[in-house]
């Protein structure tokens, strides 16, 4: 069959990330949520440019997917705090991505990433569609809809409040808790990383847990600022050892200087 999906013809009904609202109003619901998307985003960034020379991808930050039409449109999508989907131009026709369409592009985030200001009972929610459409102001569950319908293989919940970190693997069409590797992180095999929390000081935040960014050696992925510190004390490293051997040469009466 030569017919692909790029080919295949979307009814004008069903509309586009330009077409949806790419808010639904609410407060991000706690200070850490701004920088700890950030830094996400950030350190992974050299990961990903290795994995997509193509430039293929596409990052959600706080923002919506869709993955069915209601009345009013923003009822009818998830929107988690950081996800990732591979494959996807980072841009659509030259516009910024507003939302992602499932039913525009059809592949699902291999991560979502959700962070709880409670206790993670939001985040953890199973209320299936017929249940909560059946019950006055029920909301179909979060958890149900990343698992049953938009089946994100990977899908991580930090509790900011008491540093508690869970990610469950797609497996057999339901989500299996993940048991932590010796390091306390948790694998996400094809992405090459592993997920965890990492305690210091972000942004002028003061110091606490982050979720953060290993590679699968166990080496932290660092932020353009930490890589930029990292250069800077390996070129005065090695200006102190340029002086230390220009000093041991000029004890054996060698000038370093005269070429």
């Amino acid at each position: 069959m030569s017919e692909t999906l790029a080919d295949i013809a979307i009814p004008p009904q069903f509309p586009d990330h330009t077409q949806l609202p790419e808010s639904d109003g609410t407060f991000v619901k706690n200070f850490q949520e701004h920088p700890q998307t950030v830094i996400l985003t950030d350190s992974i960034a050299q990961a990903l440019q290795r994995l997509h020379p193509d430039g293929q991808y596409c990052i959600g930050q706080d923002c919506g997917i869709y993955w069915r039409e209601t009345e009013p449109p923003e009822k009818g999508a998830a929107a988690p705090d950081w996800f990732y989907v591979p494959g996807v131009p980072p841009r659509l026709d030259g516009k910024n991505r507003r939302s992602y369409v499932l039913w525009r592009e059809y592949i699902p985030p291999l991560i979502a990433i959700e962070l709880a200001s409670g206790n993670g009972d939001e985040e953890r929610d199973v209320t299936p569609l017929p249940l909560a459409g059946g019950r006055e102001g029920a909301k179909v569950g979060k958890f149900w809809v990343y698992e049953r319908i938009i089946r994100i293989p990977y899908y991580a919940i930090y509790e900011i409040s008491n540093d508690k970190l869970e990610v469950y693997h797609l497996v057999d069409f339901s989500y299996h808790k993940m048991q932590p590797n010796e390091r306390g992180h948790y694998p996400i095999t094809p992405l090459g990383v592993e997920l965890g929390l990492w305690q210091g000081s972000y942004l002028n935040n003061p110091e606490q847990f982050w979720l953060r960014w290993w590679d699968l050696e166990g080496n932290l992925l660092l932020i353009g600022q930490e890589e930029a510190e990292l250069q800077r004390q390996r070129a005065e490293q090695a200006e102190r050892k340029a002086a230390q051997l220009a000093e041991r040469l000029r004890a054996i009466g060698i000038d370093p200087d005269v070429e």
